[in-house]
Formats: structure tokens, sequence, C-alpha cells
């Protein structure tokens, strides 16, 4: 379950609203939470429909929404930029991600590194072919995005959220999907060092490839490799 699923309203609410707006919510969570900044360009249309699974007709509906709220600003002949939060709440979401956001890196870099070890080994033994295959797809498509950190976070959120889902228990889930959001905008600023993508695409490949072997101990540590560089760049933005 991803923290756009938690919005106030409830999860049954949520799950029966039309995909538009679903993905007017998870585009106006990456907003709050620091993932995408004002004046960024969203990727075109197109590879937006691809990354987040859906149609263009959805995706433009989704942008016409965001615009509404002032949140985007969209411009004939040019790339759609983001504007900023705007006036749209996410008290439920914002509420969890402030509070992970009190606590120290280490902290919330070993909570990680401990549910997330196990959400991927579950993964490893429950994830579906389909699943398997958007992942693939996925990677495949963060091959080109090594210059585009913009393009990159969206696709490595779709990713990891992808994985998460795979574990089969929605309490996990939405655990690791909470810490997953801690310090998104540092992991922002760390993603603008030269090789950070590849890097990062380089750790999908190995936990991909784990979880294709069905191998538990090998996809957690794989995870566990990816996270350390994960903490270790954030710190490096905090110090600076």
């Amino acid at each position: 379950m991803e923290l756009v699923d938690r919005l106030p309203g409830g999860e049954r609410e949520i799950a029966k609203r039309p995909v538009k707006n679903q993905i007017s919510d998870k585009l106006a969570y990456m907003i709050h939470s620091g993932l995408l900044r004002p004046g960024d360009e969203l990727p075109s249309e197109r590879r937006l429909a691809e990354t987040l699974g859906v149609s263009r007709e959805t995706v433009r509906s989704a942008i016409a929404t965001l615009q509404a709220h002032r949140m985007i600003d969209v411009s004939q002949g040019s790339r759609t930029r983001v504007i900023g939060p705007g006036n749209t709440p996410l008290n439920e979401s914002v509420a969890t991600f402030e509070r992970l956001k009190g606590r120290s890196p280490v902290e919330v870099a070993e909570a990680r590194a401990v549910v997330e070890a196990q959400v991927v080994r579950l993964a490893a033994v429950r994830i579906s072919k389909s699943a398997l295959a958007r992942m693939e797809a996925l990677l495949a498509e963060q091959q080109g995005m090594l210059k585009d950190p913009v393009s990159f976070q969206i696709s490595d959120r779709e990713f990891h959220t992808v994985l998460y889902e795979a574990c089969g228990n929605a309490l996990l889930c939405e655990v690791v999907s909470d810490l997953y959001a801690y310090a998104l905008d540092l992991r922002r600023q760390a993603l603008q060092r030269r090789g950070a993508i590849a890097r990062s695409v380089e750790d999908h490949h190995a936990i991909l490839a784990a979880l294709a072997r069905r191998d538990p101990d090998a996809a957690a540590a794989a995870m566990g490799h990816h996270l350390d560089q994960v903490h270790s760049t954030t710190l490096k933005e905090m110090k600076k």
C-alpha cells in the first residue's frame, strides 16, 4: 500500500476512486514530500503513462487536476512544470512523514533495513510473474534516465512500490512505504551527484535478479547493499 493510498477518507474510499484521481494523488504526494520540487519539469505524458502503468488519457486528466489545484503549470509548447504543494491537504500522509523527519537518520536507517529485509525475503517467495515483468519494464526504462533525476525518482518509487506489494503483507507494505518516504528531499539532492542514478540502477538489477531466482537470501543481501548506499548518501547531504 502506498502512502498516497492512505489519504483522508480511508483506504476503501480511495480504492473506489477513478484511476486518474489516484494518479493525481500520487503526484501530489511526491510534490508535498519534496520528491518533486518547484521548477521541476515533469516527464512527457507518454513517459509518465509508461512509468505509472496507465493510459496517456489518464495522465492528462491527472495533470489537469493538479493544474486546477495550482500545483503545476501547463504551458502550450513547453514541458509541464511543478509550482508547489498549493492548498491540497495530505494530512494523514504528511503527519506520518513529519514524525519520521523527527527521527535520527541512524534510527530510521536501522528500522528500514530490518523491515525491508523481511519484505524482500517474502517478495522473493511470493512475487508474481506479472510483478516481475512490471519491475523489469521499470528497470529497462531507468537505463534511459541516468541524467534525468526527476523521471528516475518517479520510476524508482514505482519500482519499490511493486516490490513492497509483492511481499503479500499489507501491514509490512504500509510500514516500509513510510520508511521509504524519509528524507526524500535529501535523496533528491544526492541523485544530482555524478553516477548516483547509475549506482541505484545497478542495485536494482541485483535485487531483481535475486527475486527472479526466488532467492530470499540473495534478495535481502542485494537490498541491504542498496540501503547502505542510500543511507550513506543521505548522511552526506545532511552534513552539507
